[in-house]
């Protein structure tokens, strides 16, 4: 089932529990195992898998011993730079190309004149 607003929260969360279920039998561990390694009951484990509501540090524990956390990072993107931070960098890109320097027309390095 595809995810969309037009869900219950009660059916996202069981959606979200049987694909944590998947993913942990797709990685051959069992309920047992992903509780102990994400150090959280495995009772809590049952309750995600069949879609109650659970506290988030349990959430990211047993995403971090599913290896979902870079899932997160793809539904929930880091802010973009704000409007001010936009304008500051505009203003400091360059906006043309320094001209190489040549040198002067006698080919001498310049010295102070010997008159004053």
């Amino acid at each position: 089932m595809k995810i969309s607003r037009f869900l219950t929260d009660e059916a996202i969360l069981a959606e979200i529990g049987g694909r944590i279920a998947r993913r942990r039998i797709d990685l051959q561990m069992t309920q047992e195992d992903v509780a102990g390694q994400a150090g959280v009951a495995k009772r809590t484990v049952e309750r995600i898998e069949a879609g109650a509501s659970a506290q988030m540090p349990s959430i990211i524990r047993i995403f971090r011993v599913l290896d979902l956390l870079q899932n997160l990072d793809q539904m929930i993107p880091e802010a973009g730079p704000g409007p001010m931070e936009l304008l500051q960098r505009k203003s400091k890109t360059r906006q043309r190309a320094s001209r190489s320097r040549k040198p002067d027309a006698a080919g001498k390095p310049w010295t102070w004149d010997a008159e004053t």
